[in-house]
């Protein structure tokens, strides 16, 4: 299993926490792999895009309009986290379904 996040987010943090047995990676200092990145674009689409961030708020509506991969490339900071890749299943963020899923009480 494999969390990606950023290691100053606290949903990251508690995330790692409650699944020890997942490595992390630091999403501004190691980036998102392109397959992970394709895979989860394709099942969340827009919604890997978290448009409530601080960096959000910082863009122009140029920007905003961009497709979402480069979005995500050119600011590893944007992506809603956390990312969970476990095998082939995908989730994002630790809401309660996430938690549930994962076998997380």
């Amino acid at each position: 299993m494999r969390l990606y996040g950023l290691k100053t987010c606290d949903t990251c943090r508690k995330a790692l926490k409650a699944l020890p047995e997942a490595s992390f990676a630091d999403v501004r200092a190691d980036g998102v792999p392109d397959d992970v990145l394709t895979a989860a674009l394709e099942q969340f689409g827009r919604a890997l895009v978290n448009t409530r961030s601080t960096t959000w708020r910082g863009l122009d509506e140029d920007q905003r309009a961009a497709d979402p991969r480069d979005l995500l490339k050119a600011h590893p900071s944007l992506m809603k986290r956390p990312l969970i890749v476990s095998g082939t299943d995908m989730y994002l963020g630790w809401g309660a379904d996430t938690q549930r899923a994962l076998g997380v009480s």
